[in-house]
């Protein structure tokens, strides 16, 4: 984890790279040095139905969604869900200038007893890094 799930307004189609974005995304991700590579998902949702504000058609959102898994100090995750924000407001900053939008950003922590998880990418991961 992080499961990074990304809504956005279908009006931005035109608006967004999610590839470079998502690129970004799990970079910082990474970077933080709180995340396992292995599990880290991003994807993204287009809201072909929405209503911002007062309804103008022009407005638009993107809202990022971080599912963590439990266990870390709140402070950690304080500190990687800043870094997060800042990548995300920085990459959305074109877009952000040149229309009406909201950007929002939420980390959730998961249940401990209540997320299942069955993921063979570590062991991946783990070995191309033994292989170099």
């Amino acid at each position: 984890m992080p499961h990074f799930i990304m809504e956005y307004s279908a009006n931005l189609d035109d608006d967004l790279d999610i590839p470079a974005l998502f690129e970004k995304l799990n970079e910082t991700a990474i970077a933080t040095g709180v995340f396992p590579i292995g599990g880290i998902r991003t994807r993204a949702i287009r809201c072909e139905h929405f209503r911002v504000g007062e309804g103008d058609p022009e407005n638009s959102f993107v809202h990022l969604t971080a599912k963590v898994g439990a266990g870390r100090e709140p402070e950690v995750l304080k500190a990687a869900s800043d870094k997060v924000f800042e990548t995300f407001t920085e990459a959305l900053q074109p877009v952000f200038d040149r229309r009406y939008m909201s950007i929002g950003f939420e980390m959730i922590e998961l249940h401990p007893e209540r997320n299942y998880r069955k993921n063979n990418i570590h062991e991946k991961i783990a070995k191309m890094r033994n292989d170099t």
